[in-house]
């Protein structure tokens, strides 16, 4: 059955949240948590497409400089995020534009290096103004005066029995009066071209699963919204689609785990290489990887590499 997008839109309600047991503080409960090894969609697409990534990533967490299209795509975020601060009748594209200073001279202050990614005044205007591009096209694809998100920039958690603690912000969460769930997610950048759209999928069936694990309810609807070509994706997940991304989470972890314990975190060379920050490190490019700590591995993942790996 195809579900019209407007039965989700309107006299949205909050879900339940969960409640920490007795005794315990939701700051300790939600730090206990960040402690154990847990696992993203991002970071589960980084592993499929390059081990070592992903190693550097989470287990080395090595710095990476920030790009111009994707703090745009941040700044684009806190926009549409800030938009439905405004009551209804009042979310227009004039006050969504003038919101892009503010949030721009916000992040810049959260993150001094933001502005020198910009030669000159000149270069930073023009980079606002594609920014502001994307703002518009948000308004051709949906009517916020129509939408009151039950959630914004929800943080998930939901721990797998034997498995890794799932972890992700979704954009936006929205609830029908009848309770159907549909979870958003914005993308600065193009759609996928036919054929490559699985890790997309992926995240927003990892999002899913993270819903319907913690909130009891399988969302109506995963719907991409991609501001860079004015499109639009939209699932309608079964109970079993979100069980065959369980498994796939569940193997997907096995394969990291197995990687840490044997310190053999091996690149994938691929087309995207080209705009890897690590690319002087990386083997495949006569770079050599710094010393795999051990102490770092079972942090990040939860298993010791064996004697004969640690230090290598």
């Amino acid at each position: 059955m195809t579900v019209d997008p407007s039965s989700l839109v309107s006299d949205a309600v909050p879900l339940p949240v969960a409640v920490p047991a007795a005794g315990e503080a939701r700051g300790d409960v939600r730090e206990e948590r960040r402690r154990r090894p847990g696992l993203s969609p991002s970071r589960a697409n980084d592993f499929a497409q390059c081990p070592l990534l992903f190693r550097y990533r989470v287990v080395d967490r090595l710095p990476e400089p920030p790009s111009s299209a994707a703090v745009r795509g941040t700044l684009v975020h806190s926009v549409l995020e800030r938009l439905y601060d405004a009551p209804l009748g009042e979310r227009t594209v004039a006050h969504a534009e003038s919101l892009l200073p503010g949030e721009w001279a916000r992040l810049q202050e959260a993150q001094p290096e933001y502005g020198s990614l910009f030669g000159s005044s000149e270069e930073m205007s023009t980079w606002l103004g594609t920014a502001g591009s994307l703002v518009r096209t948000y308004f051709t694809l949906e009517d916020p005066n129509r939408l009151e998100p039950a959630e914004r920039e929800m943080f998930l958690e939901s721990q797998l029995d034997g498995g890794p603690l799932l972890r992700g912000v979704v954009d936006r969460l929205d609830v029908a009066p009848d309770g159907a769930v549909r979870v958003v997610d914005y993308k600065s950048g193009k759609s996928p071209r036919a054929g490559y759209a699985s890790s997309a999928e992926f995240q927003m069936r990892f999002y899913g699963l993270v819903v319907w694990r913690e909130r009891g309810v399988v969302p109506r609807m995963l719907q991409l919204v991609y501001l860079g070509d004015g499109q639009v994706l939209r699932n309608e997940p079964a109970e079993a689609d979100l069980l065959a991304t369980e498994r796939r989470i569940r193997s997907v972890w096995g394969q990291i785990q197995s990687a840490g314990a044997s310190g053999d975190f091996r690149p994938r060379r691929t087309p995207l290489c080209g705009w890897c920050a690590h690319k002087a490190l990386c083997p495949e490019f006569g770079g050599t990887p710094p010393v795999l700590e051990p102490d770092a591995v079972e942090r990040a993942l939860g298993v010791r590499p064996t004697e004969q790996t640690a230090g290598r």
